[in-house]
């Protein structure tokens, strides 16, 4: 992959946070700024153009000026389905996902994945320990597949990824750059961190 090619930015903010009690995971603050913010702040370096993948609370995700992806698909069924309505919506071949619930992201997170990506349409994170599939450089060329998949109910992401010929990317050398806040208590312990 050329590293001079476009790559758009997505914040996924469209979940329906169960274990943060149903909070909009992405609006809670961390250190005075909201998650998502985190997560876009440390891809805009990286990146042409970040957009934020939600499903509610879209007029304050849009005060932020960035563009908001509602998914086109209802009930939130996931993050495959917040993919798809990026693909739909989002002109561009590459687009870097990222969780809202990330807010330590490696300043070069988009270099090594490009750079170890070997001509698949999808790679993504694998911190020495578990995979990130939500952490994922994708090429639209899945588009008509994921659609697919998605209708046929389906909703593993990991499933779909490996599907289409896609691998992970070793990031163990920084695994902890991939902890995430799914609960009220881990982003307490968040918050009380030096």
């Amino acid at each position: 992959m050329n590293l001079d090619e476009v790559i758009t930015g997505v914040v996924l903010a469209g979940g329906k946070a169960r274990r943060m009690g149903g909070a909009d995971k992405g609006l809670l603050e961390l250190d005075g700024k909201p998650l998502w913010r985190h997560v876009a702040d440390a891809l805009a370096p990286q990146l042409a153009t970040v957009v934020i993948s939600a499903n509610r609370h879209l007029d304050i995700y849009q005060a932020s000026g960035l563009k908001v992806i509602p998914d086109s698909i209802a009930d939130f069924p996931g993050p495959l389905a917040g993919m798809l309505s990026v693909f739909q919506q989002v002109a561009g071949d590459w687009f870097l996902f990222c969780p809202c619930d990330n807010p330590c992201i490696p300043h070069n997170l988009v270099d090594r994945l490009a750079a170890q990506r070997h001509g698949a349409p999808v790679v993504w994170v694998h911190d020495g320990e578990r995979d990130h599939p939500t952490i994922a450089l994708i090429n639209r060329a899945v588009e008509p597949q994921l659609a697919d998949y998605l209708q046929a109910g389906e909703r593993r992401v990991m499933i779909f990824m490996r599907q289409v010929g896609g691998h992970a990317v070793d990031f163990s050398d920084c695994k902890e750059a991939f902890v995430n806040v799914n609960t009220p208590e881990e982003l307490a312990k968040w918050q009380k961190r030096p």
